[in-house]
Protein backbone atom coordinates (compact mmCIF):
# COMPACT_ATOMS: atom_id res chain seq x y z
CA UNK A 1 0.00 0.00 0.00
CA UNK A 2 2.78 2.45 0.88
CA UNK A 3 4.80 1.62 -2.24
CA UNK A 4 1.70 1.97 -4.41
CA UNK A 5 1.83 5.74 -3.86
CA UNK A 6 5.63 5.99 -4.07
CA UNK A 7 7.49 7.68 -6.92
CA UNK A 8 9.05 4.54 -8.36
CA UNK A 9 9.08 0.77 -8.12
CA UNK A 10 9.88 -1.47 -5.16
CA UNK A 11 10.63 -5.13 -4.57
CA UNK A 12 9.30 -6.82 -1.42
CA UNK A 13 10.59 -10.25 -0.38
CA UNK A 14 9.43 -12.70 2.30
CA UNK A 15 5.90 -11.51 1.51
CA UNK A 16 3.20 -13.26 3.52
CA UNK A 17 0.70 -14.94 1.18
CA UNK A 18 -2.07 -14.88 3.78
CA UNK A 19 -5.58 -13.86 2.78
CA UNK A 20 -5.27 -10.41 4.39
CA UNK A 21 -2.20 -9.50 2.34
CA UNK A 22 -3.76 -10.85 -0.86
CA UNK A 23 -6.83 -8.70 -0.19
CA UNK A 24 -4.56 -5.65 -0.02
CA UNK A 25 -2.94 -6.53 -3.36
CA UNK A 26 -6.34 -6.99 -4.99
CA UNK A 27 -7.54 -3.60 -3.72
CA UNK A 28 -4.43 -1.80 -4.98
CA UNK A 29 -4.77 -3.46 -8.38
CA UNK A 30 -8.40 -2.28 -8.53
CA UNK A 31 -7.04 1.23 -7.90
CA UNK A 32 -4.84 0.94 -10.99
CA UNK A 33 -1.58 -0.12 -9.33
CA UNK A 34 0.53 -2.70 -11.13
CA UNK A 35 1.50 -5.41 -8.65
CA UNK A 36 3.29 -8.59 -9.73
CA UNK A 37 3.74 -11.54 -7.36
CA UNK A 38 6.04 -14.53 -7.75
CA UNK A 39 5.73 -16.73 -4.66
CA UNK A 40 6.83 -14.62 -1.71
CA UNK A 41 8.32 -11.85 -3.87
CA UNK A 42 6.19 -8.87 -4.88
CA UNK A 43 7.02 -6.04 -7.29
CA UNK A 44 5.02 -2.84 -6.81
CA UNK A 45 5.04 -0.20 -9.54
CA UNK A 46 4.31 3.01 -7.68
CA UNK A 47 1.99 5.64 -9.15
CA UNK A 48 2.73 8.54 -6.80
CA UNK A 49 0.46 10.10 -4.21
CA UNK A 50 -2.09 11.29 -6.75
CA UNK A 51 -1.71 8.53 -9.31
CA UNK A 52 -4.36 6.14 -8.03
CA UNK A 53 -7.34 5.60 -10.34
CA UNK A 54 -11.04 5.62 -9.50
CA UNK A 55 -12.05 1.98 -8.99
CA UNK A 56 -14.56 0.43 -11.37
CA UNK A 57 -15.85 -1.90 -8.66
CA UNK A 58 -16.18 -2.14 -4.89
CA UNK A 59 -12.91 -2.65 -3.02
CA UNK A 60 -13.18 -5.99 -1.20
CA UNK A 61 -10.95 -6.01 1.89
CA UNK A 62 -11.90 -9.57 2.84
CA UNK A 63 -11.27 -10.14 6.55
CA UNK A 64 -8.57 -7.49 6.88
CA UNK A 65 -9.18 -4.66 9.33
CA UNK A 66 -5.76 -3.26 8.48
CA UNK A 67 -6.61 -3.07 4.78
CA UNK A 68 -9.97 -1.30 5.17
CA UNK A 69 -8.85 1.16 7.82
CA UNK A 70 -5.53 2.16 6.24
CA UNK A 71 -7.06 2.33 2.78
CA UNK A 72 -9.82 4.61 4.09
CA UNK A 73 -7.12 7.04 5.22
CA UNK A 74 -5.19 6.79 1.96
CA UNK A 75 -8.30 7.41 -0.15
CA UNK A 76 -9.69 10.28 1.94
CA UNK A 77 -7.63 12.90 0.11
CA UNK A 78 -7.89 11.48 -3.40
CA UNK A 79 -9.96 13.05 -6.20
CA UNK A 80 -12.53 10.25 -6.58
CA UNK A 81 -15.02 8.19 -4.62
CA UNK A 82 -14.58 4.55 -3.62
CA UNK A 83 -16.59 2.00 -1.66
CA UNK A 84 -14.86 -0.49 0.65
CA UNK A 85 -16.39 -3.62 2.10
CA UNK A 86 -15.37 -7.04 3.43
CA UNK A 87 -16.67 -10.32 4.77
CA UNK A 88 -19.32 -10.69 7.46
CA UNK A 89 -16.73 -10.44 10.22
CA UNK A 90 -15.16 -7.27 8.86
CA UNK A 91 -18.55 -5.64 8.30
CA UNK A 92 -19.30 -6.12 12.00
CA UNK A 93 -16.15 -4.38 13.23
CA UNK A 94 -16.14 -0.76 14.49
CA UNK A 95 -15.13 1.89 11.95
CA UNK A 96 -16.03 5.19 13.66
CA UNK A 97 -12.68 5.08 15.47
CA UNK A 98 -11.10 5.77 12.06
CA UNK A 99 -13.83 7.78 10.38
CA UNK A 100 -14.33 10.38 13.12
CA UNK A 101 -10.70 11.59 13.30
CA UNK A 102 -10.45 11.55 9.50
CA UNK A 103 -13.54 13.75 9.32
CA UNK A 104 -11.73 16.26 11.52
CA UNK A 105 -9.18 16.57 8.72
CA UNK A 106 -12.00 17.33 6.27
CA UNK A 107 -12.68 13.80 5.01
CA UNK A 108 -16.13 12.93 3.65
CA UNK A 109 -16.85 9.32 4.57
CA UNK A 110 -20.14 7.49 4.97
CA UNK A 111 -20.98 3.97 5.96
CA UNK A 112 -23.55 1.54 7.26
CA UNK A 113 -25.21 2.33 10.58
CA UNK A 114 -24.14 5.98 10.45
CA UNK A 115 -20.55 5.09 9.57
CA UNK A 116 -20.15 2.65 12.42
CA UNK A 117 -19.73 -0.32 10.09
CA UNK A 118 -18.65 -1.19 6.56
CA UNK A 119 -19.43 -0.89 3.71
CA UNK A 120 -17.76 2.52 3.74
CA UNK A 121 -17.89 5.06 0.93
CA UNK A 122 -15.00 7.51 0.81
CA UNK A 123 -15.68 10.66 -1.20
CA UNK A 124 -12.15 11.90 -1.80
CA UNK A 125 -11.62 15.63 -1.35
CA UNK A 126 -8.92 18.09 -0.20
CA UNK A 127 -7.82 17.60 3.40
CA UNK A 128 -6.40 20.10 5.86
CA UNK A 129 -3.79 19.66 8.54
CA UNK A 130 -4.51 19.81 12.21
CA UNK A 131 -4.06 18.20 15.60
CA UNK A 132 -5.87 14.99 16.44
CA UNK A 133 -5.96 13.40 19.88
CA UNK A 134 -6.00 9.61 19.63
CA UNK A 135 -8.39 8.07 22.15
CA UNK A 136 -7.55 4.46 21.24
CA UNK A 137 -4.03 2.98 21.20
CA UNK A 138 -4.47 1.55 17.70
CA UNK A 139 -1.78 1.28 15.03
CA UNK A 140 -4.53 0.98 12.41
CA UNK A 141 -6.12 4.30 13.39
CA UNK A 142 -2.75 6.01 13.69
CA UNK A 143 -1.59 4.70 10.30
CA UNK A 144 -4.83 5.72 8.58
CA UNK A 145 -4.34 9.29 9.80
CA UNK A 146 -0.68 9.36 8.75
CA UNK A 147 -1.60 8.16 5.25
CA UNK A 148 -4.32 10.80 5.02
CA UNK A 149 -1.79 13.38 6.18
CA UNK A 150 0.34 12.74 3.11
CA UNK A 151 -2.35 14.52 1.07
CA UNK A 152 -3.23 17.28 3.57
CA UNK A 153 -2.49 20.97 2.98
CA UNK A 154 -0.43 21.23 6.15
CA UNK A 155 1.15 19.15 8.90
CA UNK A 156 -0.90 16.82 11.05
CA UNK A 157 -0.10 16.30 14.71
CA UNK A 158 -1.20 13.19 16.60
CA UNK A 159 -1.34 13.31 20.38
CA UNK A 160 -2.90 11.15 23.10
CA UNK A 161 -2.57 7.40 22.82
CA UNK A 162 0.19 7.34 20.19
CA UNK A 163 2.15 4.40 21.61
CA UNK A 164 1.32 1.37 19.46
CA UNK A 165 3.01 -0.51 16.64
CA UNK A 166 5.23 1.94 14.79
CA UNK A 167 5.95 0.16 11.50
CA UNK A 168 4.18 2.93 9.55
CA UNK A 169 6.31 5.66 11.12
CA UNK A 170 9.49 3.74 10.32
CA UNK A 171 8.50 3.09 6.71
CA UNK A 172 7.34 6.63 6.03
CA UNK A 173 10.59 8.06 7.39
CA UNK A 174 12.56 5.64 5.19
CA UNK A 175 10.52 6.79 2.20
CA UNK A 176 11.61 10.39 2.72
CA UNK A 177 8.58 11.72 4.58
CA UNK A 178 9.42 14.38 7.16
CA UNK A 179 8.09 12.98 10.41
CA UNK A 180 8.97 13.56 14.05
CA UNK A 181 8.12 11.28 16.96
CA UNK A 182 8.37 12.71 20.46
CA UNK A 183 6.86 11.53 23.74
CA UNK A 184 3.13 11.34 23.09
CA UNK A 185 3.33 13.43 19.91
CA UNK A 186 3.77 12.54 16.23
CA UNK A 187 4.04 15.24 13.56
CA UNK A 188 3.90 14.48 9.83
CA UNK A 189 4.63 17.08 7.15
CA UNK A 190 3.12 16.43 3.70
CA UNK A 191 5.83 15.93 1.05
CA UNK A 192 6.72 19.13 -0.78
CA UNK A 193 9.53 17.99 -3.07
CA UNK A 194 9.54 15.72 -6.13
CA UNK A 195 10.44 12.05 -5.82
CA UNK A 196 8.76 11.63 -2.42
CA UNK A 197 7.56 9.22 -1.15
CA UNK A 198 10.55 7.24 -2.35
CA UNK A 199 9.99 3.53 -3.08
CA UNK A 200 11.11 1.20 -0.30
CA UNK A 201 12.42 -2.23 -1.23
CA UNK A 202 12.77 -4.55 1.74
CA UNK A 203 12.60 -8.04 3.15
CA UNK A 204 9.63 -8.38 5.49
CA UNK A 205 10.81 -9.62 8.91
CA UNK A 206 9.19 -12.61 10.58
CA UNK A 207 5.95 -11.76 12.38
CA UNK A 208 6.13 -11.84 16.21
CA UNK A 209 2.37 -12.44 16.41
CA UNK A 210 2.78 -15.66 14.42
CA UNK A 211 5.96 -16.67 16.23
CA UNK A 212 4.21 -16.40 19.61
CA UNK A 213 2.20 -19.55 18.87
CA UNK A 214 5.45 -21.55 18.80
CA UNK A 215 6.91 -19.75 21.82
CA UNK A 216 3.85 -20.72 23.83
CA UNK A 217 3.89 -24.26 22.40
CA UNK A 218 7.42 -24.66 23.75
CA UNK A 219 6.60 -22.99 27.06
CA UNK A 220 3.67 -25.30 27.94
CA UNK A 221 5.43 -28.52 26.94
CA UNK A 222 7.19 -30.39 29.76
CA UNK A 223 10.46 -30.60 27.80
CA UNK A 224 10.70 -28.55 24.63
CA UNK A 225 12.91 -26.06 22.82
CA UNK A 226 11.83 -24.11 19.74
CA UNK A 227 13.80 -21.51 17.76
CA UNK A 228 12.07 -19.02 15.46
CA UNK A 229 14.44 -17.31 13.03
CA UNK A 230 14.51 -13.80 11.58
CA UNK A 231 11.67 -12.48 13.76
CA UNK A 232 11.00 -8.75 14.11
CA UNK A 233 12.29 -7.39 17.43
CA UNK A 234 10.67 -3.97 17.16
CA UNK A 235 10.06 -2.97 20.81
CA UNK A 236 6.40 -2.22 20.05
CA UNK A 237 5.95 -5.90 19.11
CA UNK A 238 7.84 -7.85 21.78
CA UNK A 239 5.37 -7.68 24.65
CA UNK A 240 4.69 -11.42 24.44
CA UNK A 241 8.35 -12.15 25.15
CA UNK A 242 8.23 -9.87 28.20
CA UNK A 243 5.20 -11.75 29.50
CA UNK A 244 6.73 -15.18 28.91
CA UNK A 245 9.88 -14.10 30.74
CA UNK A 246 7.74 -12.85 33.63
CA UNK A 247 6.06 -16.28 33.73
CA UNK A 248 9.47 -17.95 34.06
CA UNK A 249 10.13 -19.05 30.47
CA UNK A 250 13.72 -19.25 29.23
CA UNK A 251 14.10 -16.84 26.28
CA UNK A 252 17.36 -16.36 24.36
CA UNK A 253 17.85 -13.92 21.48
CA UNK A 254 20.70 -14.33 18.99
CA UNK A 255 21.85 -13.34 15.48
CA UNK A 256 20.44 -9.84 15.81
CA UNK A 257 20.62 -7.46 12.84
CA UNK A 258 18.49 -4.96 10.93
CA UNK A 259 16.33 -5.70 7.90
CA UNK A 260 14.96 -2.55 6.32
CA UNK A 261 14.01 -0.32 9.22
CA UNK A 262 13.37 -3.15 11.69
CA UNK A 263 15.57 -5.04 14.18
CA UNK A 264 15.34 -8.82 13.76
CA UNK A 265 16.81 -11.87 15.44
CA UNK A 266 16.41 -15.54 16.30
CA UNK A 267 14.40 -16.34 19.44
CA UNK A 268 14.87 -19.62 21.31
CA UNK A 269 12.27 -20.57 23.92
CA UNK A 270 12.80 -23.47 26.35
CA UNK A 271 10.10 -24.88 28.58
CA UNK A 272 10.18 -24.23 32.30
CA UNK A 273 7.51 -24.28 35.02
CA UNK A 274 5.20 -21.32 34.48
CA UNK A 275 3.88 -18.85 37.05
CA UNK A 276 0.88 -16.56 36.80
CA UNK A 277 1.42 -12.88 36.09
CA UNK A 278 -0.40 -9.59 35.49
CA UNK A 279 -0.72 -8.22 31.94
CA UNK A 280 -1.92 -4.61 31.86
CA UNK A 281 -1.23 -0.98 31.00
CA UNK A 282 1.45 -0.12 28.46
CA UNK A 283 2.05 -3.81 27.76
CA UNK A 284 -1.35 -4.25 26.11
CA UNK A 285 -0.73 -2.41 22.79
CA UNK A 286 2.53 -4.40 22.43
CA UNK A 287 0.75 -7.79 22.52
CA UNK A 288 -2.95 -7.26 21.85
CA UNK A 289 -3.06 -9.89 19.08
CA UNK A 290 -1.07 -12.39 21.13
CA UNK A 291 -3.38 -12.40 24.15
CA UNK A 292 -5.47 -15.42 23.01
CA UNK A 293 -2.45 -17.70 22.88
CA UNK A 294 -0.92 -16.15 26.01
CA UNK A 295 -4.15 -17.20 27.71
CA UNK A 296 -3.17 -20.78 26.82
CA UNK A 297 0.16 -20.28 28.59
CA UNK A 298 -1.69 -18.82 31.59
CA UNK A 299 -3.94 -21.90 31.78
CA UNK A 300 -0.79 -24.00 32.28
CA UNK A 301 0.80 -21.69 34.86
CA UNK A 302 0.83 -22.12 38.62
CA UNK A 303 -1.25 -19.37 40.16
CA UNK A 304 -3.50 -16.73 38.64
CA UNK A 305 -2.96 -14.57 35.57
CA UNK A 306 -4.89 -11.31 35.25
CA UNK A 307 -5.35 -9.43 31.97
CA UNK A 308 -6.58 -5.82 32.28
CA UNK A 309 -6.94 -2.78 29.99
CA UNK A 310 -7.59 -5.02 26.99
CA UNK A 311 -11.13 -3.99 26.07
CA UNK A 312 -9.86 -3.67 22.50
CA UNK A 313 -10.11 -7.48 22.33
CA UNK A 314 -13.88 -7.11 22.01
CA UNK A 315 -13.45 -5.29 18.66
CA UNK A 316 -11.39 -7.96 16.89
CA UNK A 317 -12.47 -10.67 14.41
CA UNK A 318 -14.45 -12.10 17.31
CA UNK A 319 -15.09 -10.77 20.80
CA UNK A 320 -11.85 -12.36 21.97
CA UNK A 321 -12.65 -11.86 25.64
CA UNK A 322 -15.84 -13.86 25.31
CA UNK A 323 -14.60 -16.43 22.80
CA UNK A 324 -11.29 -17.18 24.54
CA UNK A 325 -13.14 -17.71 27.83
CA UNK A 326 -15.82 -19.89 26.24
CA UNK A 327 -13.62 -22.10 24.07
CA UNK A 328 -10.72 -22.61 26.48
CA UNK A 329 -13.38 -23.26 29.11
CA UNK A 330 -14.66 -26.17 27.04
CA UNK A 331 -11.15 -27.62 27.30
CA UNK A 332 -11.11 -27.31 31.09
CA UNK A 333 -9.37 -23.96 31.55
CA UNK A 334 -10.69 -21.73 34.33
CA UNK A 335 -11.12 -18.43 32.47
CA UNK A 336 -13.34 -15.73 33.92
CA UNK A 337 -14.13 -12.90 31.47
CA UNK A 338 -14.15 -9.30 32.70
CA UNK A 339 -15.14 -6.09 30.99
CA UNK A 340 -11.60 -5.41 29.75
CA UNK A 341 -9.83 -8.77 29.95
CA UNK A 342 -9.99 -12.00 31.89
CA UNK A 343 -8.74 -13.81 34.98
CA UNK A 344 -7.22 -17.26 34.48
CA UNK A 345 -6.70 -19.69 37.34
CA UNK A 346 -3.90 -21.86 36.02
CA UNK A 347 -2.56 -25.26 36.87
CA UNK A 348 -5.46 -27.42 35.75
CA UNK A 349 -5.33 -30.20 33.16
CA UNK A 350 -6.75 -29.47 29.73
CA UNK A 351 -8.78 -32.05 27.86
CA UNK A 352 -9.84 -32.42 24.25
CA UNK A 353 -13.16 -30.90 23.15
CA UNK A 354 -15.18 -29.74 20.17
CA UNK A 355 -14.42 -26.03 19.95
CA UNK A 356 -15.28 -23.12 17.66
CA UNK A 357 -12.98 -20.60 16.02
CA UNK A 358 -15.84 -18.21 15.13
CA UNK A 359 -13.92 -17.56 11.91
CA UNK A 360 -11.18 -15.89 13.99
CA UNK A 361 -7.74 -16.92 12.76
CA UNK A 362 -5.89 -16.19 16.01
CA UNK A 363 -8.44 -18.05 18.09
CA UNK A 364 -8.22 -21.09 15.79
CA UNK A 365 -4.43 -21.23 16.13
CA UNK A 366 -4.53 -20.61 19.89
CA UNK A 367 -6.91 -23.53 20.35
CA UNK A 368 -4.60 -25.71 18.26
CA UNK A 369 -1.68 -24.86 20.57
CA UNK A 370 -3.85 -25.66 23.59
CA UNK A 371 -4.73 -29.01 22.01
CA UNK A 372 -1.05 -30.01 21.89
CA UNK A 373 -0.99 -30.74 25.63
CA UNK A 374 -4.68 -31.59 26.12
CA UNK A 375 -5.71 -35.13 26.97
CA UNK A 376 -7.76 -36.55 24.11
CA UNK A 377 -8.87 -35.25 20.74
CA UNK A 378 -9.72 -31.64 19.98
CA UNK A 379 -11.77 -30.68 16.92
CA UNK A 380 -11.69 -27.02 15.85
CA UNK A 381 -14.58 -25.80 13.69
CA UNK A 382 -13.58 -23.50 10.81
CA UNK A 383 -9.90 -24.11 11.43
CA UNK A 384 -9.14 -22.91 7.88
CA UNK A 385 -9.57 -19.34 9.16
CA UNK A 386 -5.87 -19.55 10.06
CA UNK A 387 -5.16 -18.88 6.37
CA UNK A 388 -6.05 -15.22 6.97
CA UNK A 389 -2.68 -14.52 8.58
CA UNK A 390 -0.70 -17.78 8.58
CA UNK A 391 -1.48 -20.13 5.67
CA UNK A 392 1.36 -22.51 6.55
CA UNK A 393 0.36 -22.82 10.22
CA UNK A 394 -1.00 -26.36 10.00
CA UNK A 395 2.04 -27.62 8.10
CA UNK A 396 4.32 -26.03 10.70
CA UNK A 397 2.24 -27.54 13.50
CA UNK A 398 2.68 -30.95 11.93
CA UNK A 399 6.44 -30.41 11.59
CA UNK A 400 6.77 -29.29 15.21
CA UNK A 401 4.48 -31.84 16.83
CA UNK A 402 3.89 -34.67 14.40
CA UNK A 403 0.19 -34.36 15.24
CA UNK A 404 -1.02 -33.15 11.84
CA UNK A 405 -4.24 -31.22 11.30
Amino acid sequence: MFNAVAEGNARITNFLTGADCLSTIACMQTLGVRVERDGDTVEVFGRGLRGLQAPQSVLDCGNSGTTIRLLTGLLAGQSFAATLTGDDSLRSRPMLRVIEPLRRLGAHIGGADGGRRAPLTVHGQPLHGGEIELTVASAQVKSALLLAGLLADGPIVLTGKTVSRDHSERMLAAMGIELSVDAGRITLYPPSRPGVPRPLSLRVPGDPSSATFWWVAAAIHPDAEITTTGVCLNPTRTGALDVLRAMGVSVDISNTKHEGQEPVGDITVRSRPLSGTVIEGDLIPRLIDELPVLAVAAAHAHGTTVVRDAGELRAKESDRIATVAAELGKMGAAVTPTEDGFVIAGGGELHGADVQSYGDHRLAMSLAVAALTAEGTTTIADAASADVSYPSFWAHLDAVSGVGD
